[in-house]
């Protein structure tokens, strides 16, 4: 028996059995404000936001290493069963429950999703079922953390990872989810602009991705001629492609419903990533490099992390301007960490992290009728306060969670099993059979 799962799996028994006596179904009411229109497109958001996880673990399993490449897939792939057993627990209602002075819901008001019915909610969702905002809501939650393992593959334990998982998503991203996006979060009332979550994904997945690479350290082979070849460039531009299309759902969902509003975002966040891949290829070549698949890819993410939190706020010049600016910069970050010691095995931070405090920064600049673009000052400065607030929650929290966890379970593998690879030492699984050499 191995009995460190054990746990966990009598957690899961008892939170599963406890829909056996728990019934938080309420009478419907079918009320004038549910929009069919609105419902219909948030049904289709919440499935393509859904597709963005196995579409991410297309782009980092790409990317590791041929004897890496199953565990890197399957620490996305099994968010979609952990965060989702724990958002409908408890996760759901300290990011959309009642506050307590801006900073954290009521964690027992939607507990096991009780009171997540089928009516509307006013204050969250005023035109279709409150169950299909908390499920749109949802899919949120189960890619933020997978955004992370970028930063640490090829040397967690995977046991370690699950709980680092869940203690990320209850102390970092429902706090910050409810600081966001909840009407009465006290980043929300300052007037900070997050339309899809720049600051809740991607800037809190960016910064849990920089303590990770800092507390878990360098890879053995960090430093080699082959420690940063990817195994599967085919895979990458799969990804690629998969996360573009469930970024629609991303940016254009966020809008809550089949309107104006929707159209600006689908159009704003095909634009910036579309500069941005651009603009990272021609800033390659440019410095003498050689456009590249991997690169071109890296790109178009970049621009679809800019453009999130202001897709629903900006203009499409403006859209193309963020996606076009922000992969250079980002480029700038992946050059420096790669001259430095840092092992960010994916580079998350320099693409999720610094993408998204560029979009943050920007949404303050461009943002419609509020930005400092048209010559107000209030919501760009709210947003810079904003940023430090975050980035140091986010990454002190996130150090302190990565310390507890190797405290319970230590978060590397042995040097034996790093060598190994995580696919056979963690999950006796192999990506096929490895091609025999070349005779001479």
């Amino acid at each position: 028996m191995n009995t460190k799962f054990l746990v966990p799996f009598i957690v899961l028994s008892l939170i599963c059995c406890l829909g056996l006596f728990y019934n938080p179904v309420e009478n419907v009411v079918i009320p004038d404000g549910i929009n069919a229109a609105d419902l219909a497109w948030m049904l289709c958001a919440s499935g393509l936001v859904l597709l963005m996880t196995p579409g991410l673990s297309f782009f980092y399993g790409g990317m590791v290493s041929r004897k890496n490449i199953i565990s890197t897939m399957l620490q996305s792939f099994i968010a979609l069963g952990v965060i989702t057993v724990l958002y409908v627990f408890v996760g759901f209602s300290l990011s959309f429950g009642d506050s307590y002075h801006g900073l954290i819901g009521n964690p027992f008001q939607f507990l096991m999703f009780k009171g997540v019915s089928l009516n509307v909610n006013a204050a969250l969702a005023p035109t279709i079922p409150l169950l299909l905002f908390a499920a749109f809501q949802m899919k949120f939650a189960i890619i933020t953390p997978a955004l992370i393992t970028g930063s640490f593959a090829e040397r967690v334990r995977f046991s370690s990872y699950l709980l680092f998982m869940c203690l990320f998503s209850l102390f970092i991203y429902a706090p910050l989810a409810h600081w966001t996006w909840h009407p009465d979060g006290f980043l929300r009332k300052w007037g900070i602009l997050d339309f899809a979550g720049g600051t809740v994904v991607h800037m809190s997945a960016g910064y849990a991705a920089l303590a990770g690479a800092l507390v878990l350290g360098q890879r053995k082979s960090f430093g080699s001629n082959t420690h940063n070849e990817p195994a599967n460039i085919p895979y990458i531009l799969l990804g690629t492609g998969m996360l573009w299309f469930g970024w629609f759902g991303f940016n254009a969902g966020s809008a809550m419903g089949a309107n104006q509003t929707a159209v600006l975002a689908f159009v704003t966040t095909v634009c910036a990533s579309a500069a941005a891949m651009m603009s990272w290829v021609f800033f390659d070549a440019v410095r003498g490099k050689k456009v590249t698949a991997m690169g071109t890819c890296i790109g178009a993410v970049v621009g679809l992390v800019a453009i999130t939190p202001a897709a629903g706020f900006v203009t499409i010049p403006h859209s193309l301007f963020i996606g076009f600016i922000s992969a250079i910069i980002s480029n700038l970050a992946v050059s420096t960490k790669n001259k430095s010691t840092l092992d960010d095995t994916l580079d998350v931070f320099p693409c999720h992290g610094v993408g998204g405090i560029c979009g943050m920064i920007l949404t303050g600049v461009f943002a419609k009728d509020v930005g400092l673009f048209y010559g107000h000052t209030d919501t760009f400065v709210m947003h810079m306060i904003g940023l430090v607030i975050v980035s140091a929650f986010t990454f002190v929290g996130s150090y302190l969670l990565y310390r507890l966890t190797d405290a319970i379970i230590p978060l590397r593998v042995s040097e034996e099993q790093e060598a190994e690879g995580l696919d056979k030492s963690q999950h006796g699984e192999t990506y096929g059979r490895k091609r025999p050499e070349a005779s001479l």
